[in-house]
């Protein structure tokens, strides 16, 4: 039976990611798994409460905020598993879960990476991704398919190629990690899966969806609907990940899009929903594209 490392980050939400724990250990029959939790730089450190409390899951404690991609790297390098399951800590797991997605891999071995479906926790007859279009690499943009959809068995028993697997739940070929690297550290938040995703295509893999496959996700318990943090790295890396992934002409086209269309277009919905504070972040977000290279590790914006 081949081994499957689930790893979660947790950062400052010690309840919602016990709630995930209880999930995985209500509803997984999947015998052979280990469970990596690693607490990214919490104010208050959980890990040795919960070294007591849960002495079968593998904790790591770093002192430094790492965001997304690191926290998860440092989970990736301890993990033993031939197949490894990255999750955000506001997930919960549903039966056959596990099985499901080791089943496709098994039956198709060019597949590198894959997500279930996934269904938002509050309204959970609410769909929040079932795959992504491909990235349109003009404006980069796509779509989620499904998205706020009603689920009414329109997207049951999909199981294919889909644009990108989706960073809330996505399971790994320990091979196609070996093959295209980690995620790269210096998107921090947002975006790094992406990159990821397209890495992983480009070392030999493909992305699928199978929606026989269900999770569910408490969307935006860490970081919020609305906030100069999330302003700041959505508009940064959606510039980064261009530079890392668009060829050069396509480039152009997409810096003169974000420049002329979306730039000014934010502007005016900051002003309109009276967030001033968000227009000094957007014009941080642009000038640590134009003064950084696109593997700096200088985040460009204070963390509290």
């Amino acid at each position: 039976m081949k081994k499957v490392s689930v790893i979660t980050v947790n950062f400052n939400q010690p309840v919602v990611t016990e709630a995930l724990f209880s999930s995985i250990e209500a509803t997984n029959t999947y015998s052979n798994i280990e469970i990596i939790t690693v607490d990214n730089a919490s104010k208050e450190n959980p890990v040795p409460a919960w070294e007591k409390k849960y002495p079968d899951i593998k904790f790591i404690r770093s002192e430094v905020n790492l965001g997304f991609a690191g926290g998860n790297n440092l989970g990736i390098k301890e993990a033993a598993g031939d197949y490894l399951f990255l999750v955000n800590n506001d997930t919960e797991f549903t039966p056959g879960l596990i099985q499901t997605l080791i089943d496709v891999f098994e039956q198709h071995p060019e597949v590198g990476i894959i997500s279930p479906k996934i269904k938002y926790f509050q309204t959970p007859n609410i769909l929040q991704y079932v795959g992504f279009t491909p990235m349109n690499y003009f404006t980069c943009s796509n779509k989620c398919v499904g998205q706020f959809e009603e689920d009414k068995g329109q997207y049951d028993h999909l199981t294919a190629p889909t644009g990108f697997c989706h960073g809330a739940a996505m399971m790994l070929r320990a091979d196609a990690i070996k093959k295209a690297g980690l995620m790269a550290e210096n998107f921090f938040l947002y975006y790094e899966e992406m990159d990821w995703n397209e890495h992983i295509k480009r070392a030999g893999y493909e992305a699928w969806v199978c929606t026989d496959a269900l999770i569910y996700h408490k969307e935006s318990v860490s970081v919020g609907q609305k906030s100069k943090l999330k302003e700041y790295f959505m508009n940064r890396n959606r510039i980064l990940f261009m530079r890392r992934n668009a060829p050069f002409f396509k480039r152009l086209i997409f810096y003169t899009y974000f420049m002329l269309a979306v730039f000014p277009r934010n502007i005016l919905v900051y002003i309109k929903d009276r967030n001033f504070d968000f227009i000094p972040v957007l014009f941080k977000a642009v000038w640590w594209n134009v003064t950084q290279s696109k593997n700096s590790t200088k985040l460009g914006y204070p963390l509290k």
